[in-house]
């Protein structure tokens, strides 16, 4: 009997033991979870020189002189690379600026010259499919700020620009990569803000040469006048005349008479 409880004891813990001892090797064995990894930074969008493009892309060195002697070339290029947004550039051929002569930028103040190349810029990256929702938005505002604003209108593909003094399209895309897009026009974009009060007035035509003043003319009138006077002088000067010379006739035949009638009677 003592036996038999003694070996009912053991036997529970050997059990026991052994089931400790199991657990102990499953939770050593069992893996750890593995830390999920961490996800990969965006790309970083390439640097965009704009003066090699526009060196390169084009005839745009008139643009690119603008912007250099301006100091401008450093704030578009800060906008194309050290922006979220990005920019979106309007560029005129060289040929451009040589057809533009009245109005001209040489008459232009620094600051009106700037706001003019700031005007061919907008504050962020547009496609060419961004253009077709931006005619339906009305003004859109340019890097110039505040009243230089941009009406855009695409006809069936052709992207046309409006700043309220001229009016101008987009011929081909120079470069659309962003964040920096840049468009080429054929013509420089003028604002309404700048130009809007400063429009030439039509020269009026000059004189016709070698023709005479006509009847209601003052020196006509003049000359009307001095030729009616001098006509009645000339008539007036003849009458004593013609009377002077009739009475010396008439004394004449009288005293003819007279002495006939003294020889016969």
């Amino acid at each position: 009997m003592e036996f038999s409880i003694i070996f009912m004891i053991s036997f529970s813990v050997l059990i026991l033991c052994s089931s400790l001892a199991y657990g102990q090797v499953a939770m050593s064995t069992s893996p750890t979870p593995s830390p999920s990894p961490a996800p990969a930074p965006a790309p970083t969008p390439a640097y965009t020189n704009l003066k090699d493009l526009l060196s390169v892309a084009g005839p745009y060195h008139k643009f690119l002189d603008y912007l250099e002697s301006t100091k401008l070339i450093d704030t578009f290029q800060i906008q194309a690379n050290n922006t979220v947004e990005g920019i979106t550039i309007f560029v005129p051929k060289d040929n451009a600026f040589k057809a533009l002569k009245k109005p001209s930028l040489s008459n232009l103040t620094d600051d009106q010259l700037k706001s003019v190349l700031l005007f061919h810029a907008l504050p962020r990256y547009y496609a060419l499919a961004d253009f077709n929702d931006l005619s339906e938005k009305g003004p859109i505002s340019t890097l110039a700020g505040g009243q230089y604003t941009l009406q855009f209108n695409d006809d069936s593909g052709t992207v046309r620009l409006d700043s309220g003094w001229s009016k101008t399209k987009v011929t081909s895309a120079v470069h659309t990569s962003k964040p920096v897009a840049v468009y080429q026009v054929d013509k420089v974009l003028l604002p309404e803000a700048i130009f809007g009060t400063d429009i030439p007035p039509t020269p009026a035509p000059a004189p016709a040469l070698g023709i005479s003043p006509s009847a209601d003319t003052p020196s006509a009138a003049k000359s009307e006048e001095t030729g009616s006077s001098s006509k009645p002088s000339s008539s007036g000067s003849s009458s004593p005349r013609i009377m002077m010379n009739s009475g010396i006739w008439t004394q004449l035949v009288l005293a003819f008479l007279g002495g006939w009638l003294v020889l016969f009677f």
